[in-house]
């Protein structure tokens, strides 16, 4: 028999990788990526296999992905949000996943861009001419409000206290000690104490929206009713935990991603007023009418904007499986119960695929230089049969939401012109996004027109 290959190994001690986490995991991500395509990186009790090769992570994500599951850390965050379709397994995740992906079709997003765009026109519409905001606070409220209204056919403002404290102190948990994030949930820790009670405070919003609908016997045409209504083969349906489950993920990791997503966003345009100009003209060309679902090919340079943005920062900065057997990968033999991880952050940087990489440079995207790319060298919502269940709604919503802040305003820096930055389960800014926002004049919109 050939010898089994082993990757690697990342210098330094166990005890210096998780220094090194600890101190500034997104640079330790681009120091891994400088050692090849694939690097073992021992941590705590376990070993990581970190993939920096496109075509390695399509082994795992695509090609073998029936031999990894969720990784460990990924795994824990069942604590909180049950066995939904982030944390599940198998044959229940194939199950949950089929009974929820109509929700996610062209047909269904189509009545959800009218939405969106009204939404985000209402709520840009509150915006003072001048004023300062933090656009990462604005954009959060924003994106669960239309998570709630298209997803649940609800106002959620009333559970936004509930939603918002749960999403912080989950987040707070896993931007600490990766020790901590280990330990269950149950260990009587102060934030573990706090955790599991405003998971209960949750859990009173999210049961009482599923009761209070089986009662009134609306037959809706979103999220919440085909949970309801959906069945097995053999008739059964889904209990109300597994229900509350897919309702907490939806919640608390579909509007996450995408506000951080246009904060990011918003914040480099603020340092290109000449891509703000091009985007105010391509959103101009539309008419005084909001933009919907059909209008997106040609918010070509709003769909570039966001695309670069998912690229410098991506909100889903890193991703985890746990191999369920020795697999071989690349030619290299992983052991049963290795914790493989790629970096977006650092695979989003690689000069090869994306030439002056740290450069804001939207034009980048043409179609021309996305076909050049290998599968999975920018994944942003992931590959494979795991890729996120909402990826089309999320790209819509950041598209029509930034084209509905465009046409309404300018944005400018309100703070220096670099972000400090939190990697949790998303990458979040430490102390928000501060801009400027000036309204733009009504005849700035005739002369783009023209």
């Amino acid at each position: 028999m050939a010898p089994r290959r082993v990757p690697p190994r990342f210098p330094g001690s166990r005890l210096a990788h998780l220094r090194a986490l600890q101190r500034d995991p997104l640079n330790l991500g681009l120091e891994l990526a400088r050692h090849g395509p694939i690097v073992t990186f021992p941590l705590l009790g376990l070993t990581f296999y970190v993939l920096n090769d496109p075509a390695l992570i399509d082994e795992v994500l695509v090609k073998r992905h029936h031999d990894f599951a969720k990784d460990t850390f990924t795994r824990r965050l069942s604590d909180f949000l049950g066995e939904g379709l982030l944390t599940g397994e198998g044959e229940p995740w194939k199950r949950q996943r089929r009974l929820i992906q109509p929700a996610f079709h062209r047909r269904r997003i189509a009545g959800y861009a009218a939405v969106m765009s009204r939404l985000a026109a209402e709520h840009v519409e509150r915006w003072g001419d001048g004023e300062v905001l933090d656009v990462h606070h604005a954009m959060m409220e924003l994106t669960l409000a239309i998570v709630g209204e298209t997803l649940f056919g609800a106002d959620v403002e009333a559970a936004t206290p509930a939603v918002s404290e749960a999403i912080e102190l989950v987040m707070a948990r896993y931007a600490g000690d990766p020790i901590t994030v280990l330990l269950p949930l149950w260990v009587p820790l102060p934030g573990n104490r706090r955790l599991r009670a405003a998971v209960a405070r949750l859990d009173e919003v999210l049961l009482g929206m599923i009761r209070a609908r089986r009662e009134e016997g609306r037959a809706d045409d979103d999220l919440l009713a085909l949970l309801l209504a959906a069945e097995d083969e053999d008739g059964t349906r889904m209990d109300e935990r597994q229900i509350r489950d897919e309702c907490a993920t939806l919640f608390l990791a579909g509007h996450e991603t995408t506000a951080l997503t246009l904060s990011y966003a918003l914040f480099l345009l603020a340092q290109r007023p000449d891509v703000q100009d091009r985007l105010a003209v391509e959103v101009d060309a539309l008419g005084e009418r909001p933009a919907g679902l059909d209008d997106l090919p040609r918010l070509v340079a709003c769909e570039q904007v966001i695309k670069e943005s998912l690229r410098l920062y991506p909100p889903a900065w890193s991703i985890g499986r746990g191999a369920l057997r020795e697999v071989e990968v690349g030619g290299y033999t992983l052991p049963k119960g290795a914790q493989v991880a790629l970096f977006q952050w650092a695979l989003h940087r690689d000069p090869e695929r994306f030439p002056d990489p740290e450069a804001f440079r939207p034009e980048r995207w043409t179609p021309e230089f996305e076909r050049a790319l290998p599968r999975h060298a920018f994944v942003p919502f992931g590959g494979g049969p795991r890729i996120c269940i909402g990826n089309v709604f999320a790209m819509t919503e950041a598209v029509l939401v930034l084209a509905a802040i465009v046409r309404r305003f300018r944005v400018a820096l309100a703070q220096p012109p670099h972000l400090d930055l939190t990697p949790s389960i998303t990458l979040r800014p430490t102390h928000g996004v501060r801009l400027a926002v000036a309204r733009r004049p009504r005849s700035e919109a005739g002369e783009g027109a023209s």
